[in-house]
């Protein structure tokens, strides 16, 4: 059922990043290879989208999106129990992590007021940036800030790797704490309208309460707080 442009773009994508395509003892939702079996996981994926009167092509494995920011996966699987189907996942074509920064200028989190186009509303959240190949991450996330709200890093502190989504995307992101000495204008062209400075405890509250909702935010802020990094007593 395939076609052949999307077998070709899934066939270069599982070789040039093969980690994402990986059966480890145990697994259970595998990834089927063997051209029966794969015919086998889409015509079961098609028999079910007729069942619920949904469109047939939906049940084709391989490459469904590309452009430059993202592919859309649908991986031929055999799930727990032995039945056969497909399975969509979302990964970032850049192949490279994420990297995601809670500012501290004298002691307070520094927050900008952002607007996200997914969400069409403004967020109160922690600079972030998509990875780029051949970038060291702590290079990224010095210009992210420098760019985002014009700060220049003082110290690093690496706060390890989150998967903000391990249903459906395949994204890693590097978090880390950045001590900053000074903080310029917002980047208006990035959609920030505003620099925050919060007491660390204010943020707290604010994730609390669930006024604060960004989950790249929430685990940064997170992290270090259980580390004790954020001077909170």
């Amino acid at each position: 059922m395939s076609e052949a442009p999307d077998d070709l773009r899934y066939r270069e994508l599982r070789d040039r990043l093969p980690e994402l395509f990986v059966n480890p003892p145990g697994a259970a939702v595998e990834i089927l290879v063997d051209p029966a079996e794969v015919a086998a996981a889409e015509r079961a994926k098609v028999e079910a989208l007729r069942a619920r009167g949904l469109p047939e092509e939906w049940g084709r494995s391989g490459v469904a999106y590309q452009d430059e920011w993202l592919t859309l996966l649908r991986d031929p699987v055999r799930f727990p129990g032995g039945g056969l189907g497909t399975y969509i996942r979302a990964v970032s074509m850049g192949g490279t992590y994420g990297v995601v920064l809670l500012p501290v200028l004298d002691g307070a989190v520094v927050l900008i007021e952002h607007f996200r186009h997914a969400t069409r509303r403004w967020h109160l959240e922690a600079p972030r940036g998509f990875g780029e190949p051949g970038v060291p991450a702590e290079e990224q996330a010095a210009r992210e800030l420098r760019e985002e709200i014009g700060a220049e890093v003082v110290r690093l502190v690496d706060l390890g790797v989150l998967h903000p989504d391990t249903g459906t995307s395949t994204d890693e992101v590097r978090l880390f704490l950045a001590e900053v000495a000074a903080v310029g204008e917002p980047d208006a062209s990035e959609g920030i309208r505003a620099v925050r400075r919060c007491p660390p405890a204010e943020v707290g509250g604010l994730i609390r309460d669930g006024v604060l909702t960004d989950s790249f935010t929430i685990a940064a802020w997170t992290r270090a707080h259980l580390r004790g990094l954020l001077g909170e007593g």
